[in-house]
């Protein structure tokens, strides 16, 4: 293992986090002075901690699918515009790789109340924001969270699709989202180019995103995710567009990477602006990803675009975007030009259980151990924010 965070004598370590659901996603939230501070420790802990690489993590918190194999790191902000960071890391499931490269908005709905729950934002009486910096893209995010008497509340009457039950609203409005990771709204300056003959639209908003339309592969749009992802031919061709849409917008080779995303569009069929399936990316979303739905959402307002033509002619500013599990809302602001100034959407979050999550130290090693031999263990390149080593305390309590 490498300084600063060595296992003197093997022992097991004893890391405070809080489980949540975010939206339509669930994992550990950890404070950032919990975790090492060398990247590649931190991915190690983050690993073992996941259960990962098993097919169902059965050693781990994760619940076997990427959905629910997330972890979210948060800290108090030295910037003056933001209250807390937040750093996003997928963790694979198969595989030993962890990816800080995107951003998850679905996670990003449950940070504003981990944040004031830890103490590092003061609650209001009412409804406090919650100014967060994402730092594997750099969007300012700003959450509305209810603190009615200045306590967080999770009890509420908005229901999301994809969810259960009902809960507290979230809103999120999304600051700075153009050009998440290549810098522009269209990398490549087209509003519609051809990949391998299929049109598409190459976009970043909030996240980087191959558009094209069900059609063009032959598709109706409105399959199941299992019904797609039962389509191996399928996959491995937008596996193939996917690669040369990263190539293109100047991301490089994302074999194995999770951006860009892929965006299959369809027109509505229960009263939306259209119809999409969202690939995760080897896989369909069971409902559809927040930065996803921001960025179909703003593609819809680019003249020319796949998703244009995709769009119900009454839309207004509200686009609603329908997914396997129902639907999901944005709200678009936009100045005189047409572009998109501001994009809203509401979310909910639960906060499941609190305590210790206990990584053995024999994980550990076996994966550094991996690492050292050349083994599986990747990371996506990504500055993470200024972490401190855990010492392997016991016993502690995080903030209420």
């Amino acid at each position: 293992m490498s300084a600063p965070f060595q296992l003197p004598h093997a022992q097991a370590l004893r890391i405070p986090c809080v489980l949540m659901r975010g939206g339509t996603s669930r994992g550990p939230f950890f404070l950032a002075s919990d975790l090492p501070s060398d990247p590649a420790a931190r991915d190690r802990v983050l690993l073992a901690a996941m259960g990962s690489p098993h097919l169902l993590q059965l050693d781990g918190l994760g619940g076997g699918n990427s959905l629910t194999s997330k972890v979210a790191i948060v800290s108090r902000s030295s910037r003056p515009d933001a209250d807390v960071d937040y750093l996003f890391a997928q963790v694979a499931v198969e595989r030993a790789h962890v990816d800080l490269s995107p951003n998850c908005g679905n996670m990003l709905s449950a940070v504003g109340p981990f944040a004031i729950e830890a103490g590092l934002v003061p609650a209001v009486d009412g409804e406090t924001i919650v100014r967060i910096y994402n730092s594997n893209t750099g969007a300012l995010v700003e959450s509305a969270v209810q603190t009615p008497g200045g306590i967080v509340t999770y009890d509420g009457a908005t229901a999301i699709d994809g969810v259960a039950g009902t809960a507290a609203p979230i809103r999120l409005g999304f600051l700075q989202a153009v050009g998440s990771k290549t810098g522009a709204l269209l990398p490549t300056g087209l509003a519609r180019e051809a990949i391998d003959g299929v049109p598409v639209t190459l976009v970043d908003y909030a996240t980087p995103m191959l558009l094209l339309r069900a059609a063009d592969l032959g598709l109706a749009g409105d399959e199941t995710p299992a019904e797609l992802d039962a389509d191996a031919a399928l996959l491995v061709r937008l596996e193939q567009l996917r690669r040369e849409a990263g190539r293109r917008m100047g991301l490089g080779d994302v074999t194995g990477r999770v951006i860009p995303k892929v965006g299959m569009l369809s027109p509505a069929r229960r009263g939306g602006s259209l119809t999409s399936r969202y690939f995760t990316p080897d896989r369909c979303h069971r409902s559809h990803a927040v930065t996803g739905a921001l960025c179909v959402a703003a593609a819809s307002r680019i003249a020319g675009s796949v998703a244009a033509e995709m769009l119900s002619p009454e839309t207004g500013s509200l686009v609603t975007i329908e997914h396997p599990s129902g639907a999901i809302q944005v709200d678009l602001s936009l100045d005189a030009a047409g572009q998109v100034t501001r994009a809203s959407l509401v979310r909910t979050a639960r906060r499941i259980f609190e305590g210790n999550v206990i990584v053995p130290a024999s994980t550990i090693l076996a994966l550094a151990e991996r690492a050292e031999t050349g083994g599986e263990l990747t990371h996506d390149d990504h500055a993470p924010p200024s972490l401190q080593p855990d010492h392997g305390r016991r016993g502690q309590h995080l903030p209420a």
